[in-house]
């Protein structure tokens, strides 16, 4: 983490959870500096309406713009309907296809909805960045075109490897950062948040404000935050998220299940505690207590978070009779997995399904007889599962899916 923090700047109420779990702040001293000045921050952070929900790695941007909140500052939630239309290449090496209009509006109004158990909707200012876009014009659009280079595009990393392996690059794929940038200089932002896959996007911003005649804003990155199997960024392609939107049960047990080194980036990240809580729970741990304790601690809270006290005490108590009686959870959702004609390894099923971290680990599994097919016990390693088949599957005591193969 970049701690800027130069010994010429006076100390700065809120700094320590400001810094917390970011991967790097943006120009060196920059934030600090404007926090002296005496004045509400304008902090932005965009998302793009892409899918109708959200999950708990959305929600660590969201984290930091309630902390900001809290402390004083001028929250803008930015939902990217225009960028939506265009599709954002980051990570990509292929173009992502462009959503509708209707897809757009549908989804804007579900991540509404959404974003306001986090914060608070009296203090936050909802923007739409089709707003000065569409009064920007195709003339506009041409100028802020004309403010870059393809050079410069090409040194973007996603880009500068598509280019090289000859993978397509639309041309409408270089308008994203762009636009992105623009949006900064509408709504005049102090500090923007990103992943750190955005930084190039971010930096955008700073560059496009300096051609505006704007000071450039801070920059403050956030880490991506991985999934329940501990390995690949959280997502629904991967099957390894937990959404907002998912019920008591299904949020409690999917938090219980991630692996114990896990657990203290998913505090860090995820929790409103203070740092010094989470430092004496991680005491109590190295003096003995089991990490599952600590684990029960973050899902009372997430679930308190999105579905209310009385909730995450129900789910609490369900947890602790399925533990004791190894029970499967009742109204386990289909995840639906294409297998393909030939089928595929039941051990590579179990990792894609977040059931285990890696195929080995399923293996090994099978082998001390910890796998179920709809109640039975799995000893061949060796097993497929082909189309059309659906079945209920147990790895441990307490993990389960059901699954559709396609």
């Amino acid at each position: 983490m970049n701690q800027n923090t130069p010994e010429n700047v006076p100390e700065i109420a809120g700094w320590a959870e400001i810094q917390r779990g970011t991967d790097e702040i943006l120009p060196a001293g920059d934030l600090r500096q404007r926090l002296t000045e005496g004045r509400p921050l304008r902090v932005k952070a965009g998302f793009d309406p892409t899918a109708p929900d959200l999950h708990l790695g959305h929600t660590v941007l969201l984290n930091k713009l309630r902390t900001l909140q809290d402390l004083g500052h001028e929250i803008i939630f930015l939902i990217g309907d225009f960028t939506a239309l265009i599709g954002d290449p980051t990570g990509r090496n292929a173009t992502r296809p462009p959503l509708t209009p209707e897809q757009v509006k549908t989804n804007a109004a579900t991540y509404q909805a959404q974003v306001f158990r986090i914060l608070d909707p009296v203090r936050t200012q909802v923007s739409f960045n089709s707003t000065w876009m569409h009064a920007l014009g195709a003339d506009g659009m041409i100028r802020l075109a004309a403010t870059h280079t393809v050079a410069r595009m090409l040194e973007r990393d996603d880009f500068a490897k598509r280019y090289q392996a000859e993978q397509p690059i639309a041309l409408h794929e270089f308008l994203y950062p762009l636009v992105q940038g623009y949006d900064s200089v509408a709504l005049k932002a102090d500090l923007e948040l990103g992943g750190t896959d955005q930084k190039f996007n971010l930096l955008m911003g700073r560059e496009l404000q300096k051609h505006h005649g704007q000071r450039p804003q801070s920059i403050l990155t956030l880490p991506l935050l991985e999934g329940t199997d501990g390995v690949n960024k959280m997502s629904k392609s991967q099957n390894n998220f937990i959404a907002i939107e998912d019920s008591p049960e299904t949020q409690f047990g999917k938090i219980l299940s991630i692996s114990d080194t896990l657990m203290w980036r998913y505090l860090e990240l995820l929790s409103f505690e203070s740092l010094s809580t989470l430092a004496h729970w991680k005491d109590e741990v190295m003096h003995g207590l089991n990490p599952k304790e600590i684990k029960i601690r973050l899902a009372r809270e997430i679930v308190t978070r999105f579905h209310g006290a009385v909730a995450a005490q129900s789910a609490h108590e369900g947890f602790e009779a399925r533990f004791r009686d190894h029970a499967m959870p009742d109204n386990l959702p289909v995840t639906e997995v294409v297998v393909g004609p030939e089928g595929l390894l039941l051990s590579q099923l179990l990792q894609r399904l977040g059931l285990t971290a890696s195929t080995s680990e399923a293996l090994r599994l099978i082998q001390g007889g910890g796998v179920r097919l709809d109640g039975d016990k799995v000893s061949d390693k060796g097993m497929r599962l082909f189309p059309s088949t659906e079945a209920t599957l147990q790895a441990g005591k307490l993990k389960f899916a059901r699954v559709r193969c396609l």
